[in-house]
């Protein structure tokens, strides 16, 4: 049954949207009484919170198996391979991604100690690939006044590192996030970009240079 629910969960958001979310209408959708739903999910907000967890899994588990594909690579190539796995997951999963990296579902706030975990798998991959490129110093960070307080430095982060590499970590991500966004929620127009993988591999090249100077 929480299989059953979490399912016609998924099909509600491609249908209707995270915010028209409605554990009756899923009811309605599985045939049973909506006190049947209640006993394995008892709010909107918990079936939210199941959907975002299962959403995050499914994109850690795909980043996952992609980098055990190409093993003890060049950490370009792996950072290029988490880039493009994050593109095929958001073409493939749409409604997913938007439930994660859209925009946040009205009257809706997600418990962090649940969806962290999930939520932080792919940005840990990242930052230790990061962590593994050569860099170069910036001295216009240095006039920025990028300085040690400005990160709360996550676990994966050794101590000492220096905050730059966090802002440069943080960069290359957007730019990689930021292209996939617009790519599936058509940011730029229908016509804009003729060959959206021709562009995200410009995009990944750039985010590498961004790091490594």
């Amino acid at each position: 049954m929480e299989r059953a629910i979490l399912a016609a969960g998924e099909r509600h958001l491609a249908r209707d949207g995270a915010a028209a979310l409605s554990l009756r209408a899923i009811a309605r959708d599985l045939g049973v009484a909506s006190s049947a739903v209640y006993r394995y999910v008892d709010s909107r907000d918990e079936l939210l919170t199941r959907l975002i967890v299962t959403a995050y899994d499914s994109l850690g588990d795909a980043v996952d198996a992609a980098l055990a594909e190409v093993g003890s690579a060049d950490p370009r190539e792996q950072f290029r391979v988490i880039g493009r796995t994050v593109r095929s997951w958001a073409r493939t999963h749409p409604e997913q991604f938007a439930l994660v990296y859209g925009s946040p579902v009205p009257g809706y706030d997600a418990p962090a100690e649940r969806t962290n975990p999930a939520g932080t798998r792919v940005t840990g991959r990242l930052m230790a690939v990061l962590l593994a490129l050569p860099r170069s110093p910036r001295p216009a960070l240095d006039r920025a006044g990028i300085g040690g307080s400005t990160y709360a430095v996550p676990a994966e982060v050794p101590p000492g590192t220096a905050a730059q590499v966090m802002t440069v970590g943080f960069a290359a991500w957007a730019m990689v996030l930021g292209t996939v966004t617009a790519e599936v929620f058509q940011q730029y127009g229908p016509d804009a970009v003729a060959d959206w993988a021709a562009h995200f591999e410009g995009v990944l090249e750039l985010a590498l240079a961004t790091v490594t100077g």
